[in-house]
């Protein structure tokens, strides 16, 4: 693609990456053929090439987003979808990530808009506050019909619509170190997060069970936290950053006291992210070698698991099908380890068909895009119920809560099932 950006504004880090990934794209829309917005709403611009038009349209005159840019770039997922085809290379997460920061600098939401992003940026990255509002909202939930017919009010009727109706259990996992059993293979630190150990505590006590269980000690460093993807997403840079580099710090300081194998990430969301800390945090003198770091150090869970050579389980007779979440398979490139680990346990697995498309989590997507996001869900979930598996397995929080709010399937995270495989306790969703 040809651009014609000046001098000046190539001055700046941001627009000149900008500028190479728009001249990597060659126009040839294999993209369009997997993005699911396009796919389901047919416009060229809500497909990876008409918003790359955008975007290109949009910094290379130096302007303000307007009102269509914006709505075109509110409705991509970041699936990621297009990655994967694309033959050219396209960095399109990294031009997307770059179009929301200017979004965010140079336009001004309508009110209800900048007020709904205000409580998801000050409520679901903090564990405590989190907590609490889902407190709130089994009070709140029968107004929630009510919610949605006043306009500046439809995102919190949504919000309660998707909170859990069961108050989760309280998080069992504590800042400390859990020791290994058995001979000692390895060190680890944990990403506890923000949202899952809220809505899901026994995946991070499955986690520590299992790899303490195979020889594995595991660090639970205090402070660390939301990695900050949910405010990245959302162009609020400075807050994502700011997540990053507490992160980095915690865990570095980790690594110096008795070294690390590994950071282990059990929602495939977050690795996508601190994966890019090294990227997100190239132009801080004072942290790019330390983002480098930690981004080489951060595995997925399964990742991890499939270095460790698990044995080899008898069968359970139980069929899963397996739905990889597009942070895993487009985020992460991690297709096969999953689901080699769940047949080494003894499940039978199922792909679903068109495993590519994203289920309309993706983050915040299911609470500021409903429409679209219900309807990704719904076909979500006949594919994977076509495959008439006994339970669902995926690697990400987002994904379970969406996929579980449409199936009467259980859904579990695949280390849930693998911890049980390995001797332990049987997942209550089952």
């Amino acid at each position: 693609m040809q651009t014609n950006f000046s001098p000046e504004q190539l001055a700046d880090p941001h627009v000149a990456e900008s500028e190479k990934i728009l001249r990597k794209c060659v126009h040839c829309g294999f993209c369009t053929a997997t993005c699911p917005t396009y796919v389901l709403l047919g416009d060229e611009l809500d497909s990876p090439r008409g918003r790359i038009y955008l975007i290109k349209d949009m910094l290379e005159n130096g302007r303000a987003a307007d009102p269509e840019t914006v709505t075109h770039i509110d409705r991509c997922l970041s699936c990621l979808s297009c990655m994967t085809t694309c033959p050219s290379g396209v960095d399109y997460m990294h031009l997307v990530d770059h179009a929301r920061v200017h979004i965010e600098k140079t336009y001004r939401r309508p009110f209800k808009d900048r007020f709904a992003r205000a409580v998801i940026a000050a409520t679901l990255p903090y564990s405590s506050r989190f907590r609490l509002a889902l407190r709130a909202a089994g009070l709140a939930r029968p107004f929630a019909g009510l919610l949605k017919r006043i306009p500046w009010l439809k995102t919190f009727g949504v919000m309660l619509d998707l909170a859990p109706r069961a108050r989760p259990a309280v998080d069992g996992v504590r800042p400390a170190v859990y020791a290994a059993k058995g001979t000692p293979r390895g060190r680890v630190t944990l990403l506890t997060g923000c949202a899952q150990p809220v809505l899901r505590p026994e995946i991070n006590e499955a986690t520590i069970r299992l790899l303490t269980g195979q020889g594995v000690e595991v660090v639970v460093a205090a402070g660390e936290g939301c990695c900050g993807a949910l405010v990245h997403h959302m162009g609020r840079e400075e807050q994502a950053l700011a997540a990053a580099r507490r992160n980095v710090d915690i865990w570095l300081k980790a690594a110096e006291e008795d070294g690390l194998d590994a950071i282990v990430i059990t929602a495939s969301g977050c690795g996508t992210t601190i994966k890019d800390y090294g990227h997100m945090l190239r132009l801080d003198a004072a942290y790019a070698d330390k983002a480098a770091k930690v981004s080489a150090l951060a595995r997925d869970i399964t990742e991890y698991l499939a270095e460790l050579d698990l044995p080899e389980q008898g069968t359970r007779g139980l069929t899963v099908a397996y739905h990889s979440a597009c942070s895993m398979q487009h985020g992460q490139k991690i297709t096969a380890a999953p689901k080699q680990l769940l047949k080494r346990a003894g499940f039978a697995v199922r792909d679903p068909a068109e495993g590519h498309l994203c289920c309309g989590s993706a983050g915040t997507y299911n609470i500021l895009q409903p429409e679209i996001s219900a309807r990704l869900k719904a076909r979500k979930v006949k594919n994977i119920e076509a495959t008439k598996p006994n339970v669902i397995a995926t690697g990400n929080i987002g994904c379970i809560t969406q996929i579980a709010s449409g199936t009467n399937i259980p859904i579990l995270h695949t280390v849930e099932l693998l911890d049980w495989a390995y001797g332990g306790p049987k997942p209550s969703g089952l």
